[in-house]
C-alpha cells in the first residue's frame, strides 16, 4: 500500500510490512478496548448511584465518556478496515465519517461546557444549584449535538448537490476527503473550525483565569477546579491537532521522510487515542466522589452501596 492520509476519523493508510501492520493493529485494538472498558466502568458507576446521575457535572462527564467511546470505536474500526477490507462502499463510508465527525466536534464543545460548570461552582457557589439544573444540562447536551449536526450534515448535502448518484455506489478508501470530495466542504470546514475554536478557547481561558483569581484566597476545591480547567486546555490542545492535520502531516513528511509511516502511527495515537484516554483520569478518577464509587466496579467486584 502507499501512504495516503490521516483525517478526523483516524484513518491511516500505510506502506507497512505484514508483521508491522499486524503489530500496529493489535496495539490499536488493545488500546481501544482498554479505553472503552474504563469508560464503561465509569458509565456503569454513574448509572448506579443517585448522587452521581442527579449531578449536572457528572452528567456532562458521562456524556463525554459516551462520546469518547463512540469516537474510539469508530477510529479503531476504520483503522482496521484500512488494512483489511481497504476499500468500502461510499454510502457506508459516509455513515462512518459522519458519526466520527459528530463525536470529534462534540468533544471541544463538551469540554467548554464542563469548564463553565466548574466556573459557576467555584465563582458563583450560591447560584450553582439554581443555574446548573439537570433539565438545563440535558438541554445543553442537546444543543451540542444540534450544533455539530448542523455543522457536519451540510457536508452530506453539499456532496448530494455536487456529485452524481452513482458516486455513492462506488468503492473508495474511507477518508473524509474521498467520501466528501467537494472543495466547498474544505472551505466551510476551515470557517466552522475557526469559529468553534475561538469560542471554546475564549471560554477555557476566561473560566481558567476567573477560577485562578478565586483560588488564590479560596478553598482547596477552587484550586482543584483550576487544575481541572488547565488539564481541560491540554486535552483541547491535543484535540485541536485534528484541525491542523494537513500542516502537521506535511511537517512530519519533511522531518521524517524515511520513517513517515511510523510517524503517522504516532500521530494517530497522540491525536486520536491520547485525548480520549485522559478524560477518565481528569474528570473521573481525580474526583473523590466518583473515585469512591468507581472502586467497586473497575475490577468487576460487587460491593454493598
Amino acid at each position: 500500500m502507499n501512504v495516503s492520509s490521516v483525517n478526523a476519523t483516524g484513518i491511516v493508510r500505510y506502506a507497512d510490512s505484514f508483521s508491522k501492520a499486524v503489530t500496529k493493529n493489535v496495539i490499536v485494538v488493545f488500546i481501544g478496548i482498554s479505553i472503552n472498558y474504563i469508560n464503561a466502568c465509569l458509565i456503569h458507576t454513574f448509572s448506579k448511584h443517585q448522587i452521581l446521575y442527579t449531578n449536572p457535572r457528572y452528567i456532562l462527564f458521562v456524556h463525554l465518556m459516551i462520546n469518547d467511546m463512540i469516537q474510539v470505536s469508530l477510529a479503531v474500526i476504520l483503522f482496521v478496515i484500512s488494512y483489511t477490507i481497504y476499500r468500502i462502499n461510499v454510502s457506508v463510508c459516509c455513515v462512518f465519517i459522519l458519526l466520527a465527525l459528530f463525536t470529534t466536534e462534540n468533544t471541544p464543545l463538551n469540554l467548554a461546557c464542563m469548564a463553565v460548570e466548574c466556573y459557576i461552582a467555584v465563582c458563583m457557589p450560591l447560584r450553582h444549584v439554581e443555574i446548573c439544573t439537570i433539565k438545563r444540562t440535558l438541554m445543553l447536551i442537546g444543543l451540542i449535538w444540534t450544533t455539530t449536526m448542523l455543522s457536519v450534515i451540510s457536508d452530506l448535502f453539499i456532496t448530494f448537490a455536487t456529485e452524481p448518484l452513482d458516486f455513492f455506489h462506488t468503492q473508495v478508501f474511507c477518508l473524509r476527503e474521498t467520501a466528501f470530495p467537494s472543495p466547498l466542504i474544505v472551505e466551510k470546514r476551515v470557517i466552522t473550525y475557526s469559529v468553534f475554536l475561538v469560542i471554546v478557547w475564549c471560554t477555557i481561558l476566561y473560566t481558567y483565569f476567573r477560577i485562578l483569581f478565586t483560588a488564590k484566597t479560596a478553598s482547596k476545591d477552587a484550586k482543584k477546579a483550576r487544575n481541572t480547567i488547565l488539564l481541560n486546555g491540554f486535552q483541547l490542545l491535543l484535540c485541536m491537532a485534528i484541525y491542523a492535520a494537513p500542516q502537521l502531516l506535511d511537517a512530519l513528511q519533511k522531518w521524517f521522510p524515511k520513517n513517515f509511516t511510523d510517524s503517522l502511527f504516532a500521530y494517530y495515537i497522540i491525536v486520536q487515542v491520547l485525548p480520549r484516554s485522559i478524560s477518565p483520569f481528569i474528570y473521573g478518577i481525580r474526583d473523590n466522589t466518583f473515585r469512591r464509587y468507581l472502586k467497586r466496579y473497575l475490577l468487576c467486584k460487587d460491593s454493598k452501596p
